[in-house]
């Protein structure tokens, strides 16, 4: 199964074959959908879970109130989540030209984690905490973005050294602020790790149109991270504004990254993992891989959080612990398996 899709992988890209693959991880993602929903300290099956949400009745009123009030928010923040991680993954693999490169590579998880942290410390509340998180994510953005100029143009080189150097600062400020900050440091924690627990309609409401609306834009745009993958100066020569599209992608994928962190903490991993199983699986071509990664992501993030919250029901484990468990030995596969091609 897997070499088959590898050998489909090296074949053109079509519409047939596209719509193949995104229909086939639509399925994926929909049949993790409904594990989770029916997952977790209450059992709900899958004829109980149409019932509760198609017809309502006395009978149906505890798991349609489990459903629509817990679960379903916490199902769809873990797909959007995950989807932008792993398309924030892909554009700064291609932005870099790293195969490593990941969407907290350039510190903006860091500061998203010292705005989050802050907001715990002064009780700002449930929206205060994404709010800030998200404020400190492009702090660090633009602190990052000037450092990476170079006679005008944005250096790959710069810009990862750049995020390095801030994030290990901003890493140290976090420590610190938990050390003076003591009596929340149990939320702060969560938060380092990854945790979905928090996840409610109107958070929902809010960072789902965008993240929506960037992946749509960076989707259309895929043509020109494939030319930049090849280098700028191809990239030039075919009619690529290089150093617009570069900084529009660091804009787009930081934007990306900082949504995520503002509701979800750092979730370690599904930026890495994701893009190389979908490089390896269908090929470079990012008109196919920018999608793929959404969906692969999403169906990652739920399957790990619906991990994370029965494996110790009714007491739940972060989300960010298991996708490091799973998403570290993983990789070691995958970069050995790659060593041996």
């Amino acid at each position: 199964m897997i070499s088959a899709l590898i050998a489909a992988s090296r074949s053109p890209l079509t519409r047939r074959r596209m719509a193949l693959t995104l229909g086939a991880l639509a399925l994926l993602l929909l049949l993790a959908a409904l594990l989770a929903l029916g997952s977790g300290s209450v059992t709900i099956s899958p004829a109980e879970i149409l019932a509760s949400l198609t017809r309502p009745a006395p009978e149906n009123e505890t798991a349609r109130t489990i459903l629509l009030m817990i679960r379903l928010p916490r199902v769809l923040m873990a797909i959007v989540v995950g989807a932008a991680l792993a398309v924030a993954g892909v554009v700064f693999q291609a932005l870099l030209r790293n195969p490593l490169a990941e969407p907290y590579i350039l510190g903006i998880s860091s500061g998203g984690t010292v705005g989050a942290i802050i907001a715990i410390t002064l009780s700002l509340g449930a929206l205060g905490v994404p709010a800030l998180s998200f404020a400190g994510s492009a702090a660090v953005m633009g602190i990052v973005y000037m450092l990476a100029q170079r006679r005008g143009q944005l250096d790959a080189y710069t810009l990862l050294l750049a995020g390095v150097m801030i994030g290990a600062f901003f890493n140290a400020a976090i420590l610190l602020i938990i050390a003076v900050f003591h009596q929340e440091l149990r939320t702060a924690f969560l938060w380092l790790m990854g945790n979905l627990s928090g996840a409610g309609l109107t958070s929902l409401g809010v960072v789902t149109p965008p993240v929506a609306m960037i992946i749509g834009v960076l989707w259309w745009r895929a043509r020109a991270f494939n030319l930049i993958a090849t280098g700028d100066e191809t990239a030039l020569q075919l009619g690529v504004e290089v150093r617009i599209a570069k900084r529009a992608a660091y804009l787009l994928a930081s934007l990306l990254t900082g949504a995520a962190v503002s509701v979800s903490g750092v979730v370690g991993f599904v930026g890495l993992i994701i893009p190389h199983i979908c490089r390896i699986l269908f090929g470079p071509d990012h008109r196919l891989l920018i999608p793929a990664s959404a969906l692969l992501g999403g169906s990652f993030l739920l399957a790990t959080d619906t991990l994370a919250r029965t494996l110790i029901a009714p007491s739940e484990i972060p989300v960010g612990a298991v996708t490091a468990a799973i998403g570290a030995p993983l990789f070691v596969y995958l970069l050995r398996r790659s060593s041996a091609a």
